[in-house]
């Protein structure tokens, strides 16, 4: 079984890059495989062509492979800083590229786009690793954590994830060592929760 490992940060020896090579090593000791891509590294291009949009639309070969990668996982793993509450805008655009119409979610005969929409990745589990420089209380009784919005409901509930899981690392900028390798360690915890070996 694969996991897809999905990497948005621009900086090469980031702590979102440990995140990855934590969840990637977890994964293959409990016996799947997994493909991760770093998305500032491959160059990605988030910009969403018209022509994409309808479900029938023409994707590009780049896109086409990563749809086929999503249908094909047992789980999708998103690592990401958190950015004005959201997820960079280079994940942003991956999920409106390949989160698509016909792949990730369907709505009804009759129904013009405008309803309660079928999720098509139902039995595939999602989790969410995120760093912010705001503090979990401030993100969560200021801000209303925006980004457990965007991730469980605007995402995963919409496209049938489950189960799903989503945890917050803060304050990377002033984090210590001792405290990061813990983050690294619920990172593991976490993969191993949510994928028993095989």
């Amino acid at each position: 079984m694969t996991v897809l490992i999905i990497l948005a940060h621009p900086e090469q020896g980031s702590f979102n890059h440990a995140i990855a090579e934590t969840a990637a090593a977890t994964l293959k000791e409990r016996g799947y495989e997994c493909t991760v891509h770093d998305l500032y590294a491959e160059g990605f291009d988030p910009i969403l062509p018209g022509r994409e949009i309808p479900r029938d639309g023409t994707v590009s070969p780049d896109v086409e492979i990563h749809c086929r990668e999503v249908a094909q996982a047992r789980g999708l793993i998103f690592i990401h800083p958190n950015w004005w509450g959201q997820p960079p805008a280079l994940l942003k655009g991956w999920i409106d590229r390949v989160i698509r119409p016909g792949l990730a979610y369907e709505f009804l005969e009759g129904d013009g786009g405008e309803g309660i929409p079928r999720g098509l990745l139902a039995g595939k589990t999602g989790l969410v690793f995120n760093t912010s420089n705001t503090s979990a209380e401030r993100e969560r009784d200021f801000f209303g954590d925006p980004l457990e919005l965007i991730w469980k409901k605007c995402i995963f509930e919409f496209c049938g994830v489950s189960p799903s899981y989503r945890a917050m690392f803060s304050t990377v900028v002033t984090s210590t060592s001792e405290e990061r390798r813990r983050w690294l360690n619920e990172v593991r915890e976490a993969v191993e929760q949510y994928f028993p070996s095989i």
